[in-house]
């Protein structure tokens, strides 16, 4: 809110955009070959039908409490005919339960989908889930032949499911605690220990804050 509008840091390097946007592909294909997701999925339980993910322009919440804009773009989207919609994010990562230091995270990221998702029209949110998509890093001696190539290789991922508990009641609650954080006319001291991407701050005249990763 006070970075006009810019990112202040950015812990994922683009490449996992990029793998990313493959993984939707690859589900999509999945679907249209054989008219369901990916049979990895089978472990959310009984799922729908890919749809269009609108973009952060219309996939927003406009909270008029905190005023604050909640924008953000899930990974996949899928429409069940009775149930209403299952929501998923991909994760190019190691699935390691509890112990991921990220899972907090994750967990609001996609109930802040599941209460956008409802309040823009999209139909009732029935479920959440993250797909780690863990790289296969053990080339046997049988692998050699089919991952390499003369002009590459290729890299297998193995996908591991984690559900997401639904309660979209817990994002008021941080909407409000941001509001008062950005209201501050300091920066609190323990700001940089819960980034923990090491950056430095400025003071501006108008009591603004400049966050600066160190290089």
């Amino acid at each position: 809110m006070k970075c006009g509008d810019r990112l202040p840091f950015q812990i994922f390097p683009g490449i996992f955009s990029s793998i990313d946007s493959y993984s939707k592909k690859v589900t999509m294909a999945n679907f249209d070959l054989y008219g369901r997701v990916p049979r990895w999925f089978d472990g959310f339980g009984e799922l729908g039908q890919p749809i269009v993910v609108p973009g952060g322009r219309k996939f927003q919440l406009f909270d008029q409490e905190t005023n604050i804009l909640l924008t953000g773009v899930p990974d996949e989207i899928l429409r069940h005919p009775r149930h209403g919609i299952w929501i998923g994010d991909y994760k190019t990562a190691r699935c390691t339960g509890n112990q991921d230091a990220l899972a907090a995270m994750y967990e609001v990221q996609l109930n802040c989908y599941a209460l956008i998702a409802s309040r823009i029209g999209l139909g009732p949110v029935y479920g959440l889930g993250l797909l780690y998509y863990e790289p296969v890093t053990d080339i046997g001696a049988a692998g050699a032949t089919s991952l390499i190539r003369e002009e590459g290789f290729f890299l297998e991922f193995l996908p591991k499911l984690r559900p997401v508990t639904l309660q979209p009641h817990i994002v008021s609650p941080l909407l409000q605690k941001v509001r008062d954080i950005c209201d501050l006319t300091e920066c609190p001291a323990w700001l940089p220990r819960l980034l923990q991407v090491g950056p430095s701050y400025e003071r501006h005249e108008s009591n603004q804050f400049v966050i600066r990763r160190s290089t």
